[in-house]
């Protein structure tokens, strides 16, 4: 076995890999999932109200 052919197989690997990672990302049994990942940065605000609320709490205070 050359160099050649072990380059080919590694690429072919890579190529495989890439592709399965390519079918799991955009799968529709995954969607519920990123859907919930990507409003995580989200989920430790409150809500606009209470924070109205706290910044009046704070001016009556001065």
């Amino acid at each position: 076995m050359d160099i050649g052919t072990l380059r080919g197989i590694g690429t072919f690997v890579v190529f495989v890999a890439f592709i399965g990672v390519v079918l799991w990302a955009y799968s529709s049994k995954r969607k519920s999932s990123f859907d919930e990942a990507a409003n995580l940065p989200f989920a430790d605000e409150p809500p606009k109200s209470a924070k109205r609320d706290e910044q009046d709490s704070r001016s009556n205070k001065e």
